[in-house]
């Protein structure tokens, strides 16, 4: 065994007891898309527009000609650009976002999931939503 420092000591108890009672920060998304706006999202959620991927798909075919080779030859050169390679970390983030939804069973937009666990749906007011689950949890 090993002494801990009292400081170190008192700071490990209360991290342990933050945990075992869930105080501990709460990993939290808002699902939604285009058609359904959130309302007061605090700055610690995560927030996945299931839509996103086809805006963005939708955004680079814009920028494209018509003619399959030459859009093959443009899509090359974007890519080896910093917008290019904006655009695919983007088009990355919002296909993590969709697996990430259907990952939890996310079925209907808007929804905020809480832990991967806890859910409400039809909620656009992400904070309410947020005290929903706090109050369901705390029965």
């Amino acid at each position: 065994m090993f002494d801990i420092p009292p400081p170190l000591s008192r700071a490990v108890l209360l991290l342990v007891v933050a945990l075992a009672t869930g105080t501990a920060h709460a990993e939290t998304w808002a699902i939604t898309d285009a058609a359904h706006p959130l309302t007061s999202v605090p700055g610690n959620v995560r927030v996945i527009k299931l839509d996103d991927q086809q805006r963005i798909e939708e955004q680079l075919s814009k920028k494209l000609p018509p003619n399959p080779h030459q859009a093959a030859l443009a899509a090359r050169q974007l890519m080896g650009t910093p917008a290019g390679a904006a655009l695919m970390q983007q088009l990355a983030a919002a296909q993590q976002g969709n697996a990430d939804a259907w990952s939890v069973g996310v079925s209907k937009v808007p929804a905020v999931v809480v832990d991967r666990r806890y859910v409400v749906y039809g909620q656009p007011d992400v904070t309410a939503a947020m005290q929903t689950i706090i109050q369901a949890r705390g029965r």
